[in-house]
């Protein structure tokens, strides 16, 4: 904390939130902890289900338990904050905002790398299906999480770090909802060269990496697929990639047109894309991986089932 306050002379930031206005912080509030409970509760059930039922224990659903783990981590980090910026004060610690901004960058980019290795999963099982079982060995498997998990607190280290470098003054007010680098940046009152480089240089690299990662992948899954000569076995192969496919989608869709952008033109219109890849994207995810997989729906029905109270016998 000492460290913290010997190159800033403010002790906390305001957090203005999605609207300044009164009669708005009671609906926003009831919305996002629906919002919340529904994540929680959806990605908690996708974890139970894997865990419990053993036709579920390959790596496609391991690597889905571990997304829906970071899921939660990824939106208790936001959304409990700005529950309590809707009800009372709009106020957070120096050091409390770098911490929120240490773990959304690192759970964030956790998602973005389980993605790809989520993506050369299924380029496995549909380009090379016969050596599906030795490529996707469970060693091999923990390791990709294990790696996928660690890389991005480095990554995120990095521009705390560097962000803990510069000074900020009288202005003390983010316009954000939450404690991202680029509304931090323009509070500073010193230079932000170095920050800038390296949001443009190291930034990209482990954010588009993975991204051309999985372009690359379902480029070979495509070719694959056209190759397959009947129409059912065609459909079949889509299915598996088709929830994956549309989680990357509203993934990085929100993600590039946030933080592929010079930090000067970013303005409030980018909250909206913030709050889907911080936000919306872990309550969907649990509902698009289930809504099309008859292997997931069936192990979800088995946990709830077992969950119900028996009727006792007349």
């Amino acid at each position: 904390m000492e460290r913290l306050n010997q190159t800033s002379s403010v002790s906390e930031f305001i957090l203005l939130g999605l609207s300044s206005r009164p009669e708005d912080q009671k609906p926003l509030f009831i919305l996002f902890l629906i919002i919340y409970l529904v994540t929680v509760t959806g990605n908690l059930l996708i974890i139970l289900a894997v865990h419990s039922d053993p036709q579920l224990h390959i790596p496609m659903y391991f690597f889905l338990s571990v997304l829906s783990f970071t899921d939660i981590c990824f939106t208790t980090t936001i959304v409990p904050r700005m529950l309590v910026n809707f009800l009372s004060h709009k106020t957070i610690s120096y050091a409390g905002c770098l911490t929120q901004m240490y773990f959304i960058y690192a759970l964030g980019n956790s998602d973005n790398c389980l993605l790809a290795v989520m993506a050369f999963d299924r380029y496995v099982a549909i380009c090379d299906p016969f050596h599906y079982v030795t490529t996707m060995s469970y060693r091999r498997c923990v390791l990709m999480v294990a790696f996928s998990c660690s890389l991005p607190h480095f990554h995120s280290l990095l521009h705390v770090l560097l962000l803990n470098e510069l000074t900020f003054c009288d202005s003390k007010v983010i316009h954000h909802f939450l404690c991202d680098i680029s509304p931090l940046m323009k509070l500073s009152c010193s230079p932000t060269l170095i920050n800038e480089i390296v949001i443009m240089t190291e930034g990209p690299v482990l954010l588009v990496t993975p991204f051309l990662f999985i372009t690359f992948s379902y480029i070979r899954i495509l070719i694959a697929i056209l190759k397959i000569p009947s129409t059912s076995g065609k459909c079949k192969a889509f299915s598996t990639c088709g929830s994956h496919l549309t989680v990357v989608t509203l993934f990085y869709g929100s993600i590039f047109y946030v933080y592929l952008q010079p930090v000067s033109t970013y303005t409030v219109r980018d909250h909206m894309a913030t709050i889907v890849y911080t936000v919306l994207s872990s309550m969907l995810n649990p509902f698009i991986y289930s809504l099309r997989n008859k292997d997931l729906k069936q192990g979800l029905r088995k946990l709830l089932g077992r969950r119900k109270p028996q009727a006792a016998p007349p």
